[in-house]
């Protein structure tokens, strides 16, 4: 197995003997901080790091940094209304709204039904390079959010994919979290058949085993290298390589500046009515929690 001396958080991989490719995602203190910005409850804060361990796997496949992934859980009936993270050249962030009254009468390890009741998970891919957009919706069931993104990759992207998601409380409140997608390599490479007239490839299936026997203390051991981690599952396969792509940083967007130049495209009529009266414009960030007070453009 190829390997690298770099500590990335985020590890490519391919078994072209297999024709399968994944990721390997590991959150450090990018985790911390964007769960700092709020005192979210446990269930809560172990649900949002589930979100952004996605976000990681699913948006480092974009092939250029200026694409944006978007995965977002709309509704009803449950704790959470409202999951929203996004992933972006490494930079990530992440937000949830939730019913706190609801929160305390809710069992210590909710189900995914109880924290959202009826609702769907969107998961959008914009494409920087081309300006393309493509989004796939699946309804929020199962027993987790990487069980709803296989879905998505089963009826969107007819893919046959391997999610796994860990996250675990550490004893000073942080959080770990790590998780792994596998992959069968899209139609047609090399000229096999296409993927969606048969699922049941024996390749996929060997690949599929070996990945499932991942643990959760693997994926959230930040004293396991990704690469070592890669290596206990697919040692004894044949031409495993794996790239480094990076770490992962918090990147909230908001700045004054940001927000000055969004405000500056509304009317003047509309800036006024939106300033207090010594002339700012009050906007609130819920990603980073944070109040800006911006002055009207000239």
């Amino acid at each position: 197995m190829d390997t690298e001396t770099t500590t990335p958080d985020i590890l490519g991989f391919t078994i072209a003997s297999r024709h399968a490719r994944g990721r390997v995602v590991r959150l450090g203190p990018a985790l911390d901080s964007i769960l700092a910005a709020h005192a979210y409850p446990p269930a809560l804060a172990k649900l949002l790091a589930e979100a952004l361990v996605l976000a990681g796997l699913l948006g480092s496949t974009l092939k250029h940094e200026e694409g944006q992934l978007t995965i977002q859980a709309q509704a009803e009936g449950g704790v959470v209304d409202l999951l929203v993270v996004d992933y972006r050249g490494g930079e990530m962030r992440g937000y949830l709204r939730f019913d706190a009254d609801r929160m305390a009468e809710a069992p210590a390890t909710p189900s995914l039904f109880a924290l959202f009741g009826k609702g769907y998970l969107a998961i959008t891919f914009d494409q920087a390079s081309s300006g393309e957009r493509y989004q796939g919706i699946v309804p929020l069931e199962g027993g987790s959010l990487a069980q709803a993104a296989e879905h998505y990759f089963a009826q969107s992207e007819q893919i046959p994919s391997l999610v796994r998601v860990a996250v675990k409380e550490l004893r000073d409140g942080r959080y770990a979290a790590g998780g792994l997608l596998a992959q069968h390599l899209p139609e047609g490479e090399e000229g096999r058949e296409r993927l969606h007239t048969r699922l049941d490839h024996p390749e996929w299936q060997h690949v599929e085993a070996l990945a499932h026997t991942v643990s959760m203390d693997e994926l959230t051991d930040p004293a396991l290298p990704l690469d070592d981690l890669l290596w206990r599952l697919f040692h004894e396969e044949q031409d495993v390589r794996t790239v480094p792509l990076g770490t992962i940083r918090r990147g909230c967007r908001c700045s004054p500046e940001h927000i000055q130049s969004v405000i500056a495209r509304f009317p003047p009529e509309e800036r006024a009515a939106m300033a207090d009266e010594d002339g700012f414009v009050h906007v609130d960030c819920e990603f980073c929690a944070k109040s800006f007070p911006v002055a009207l453009p000239a």
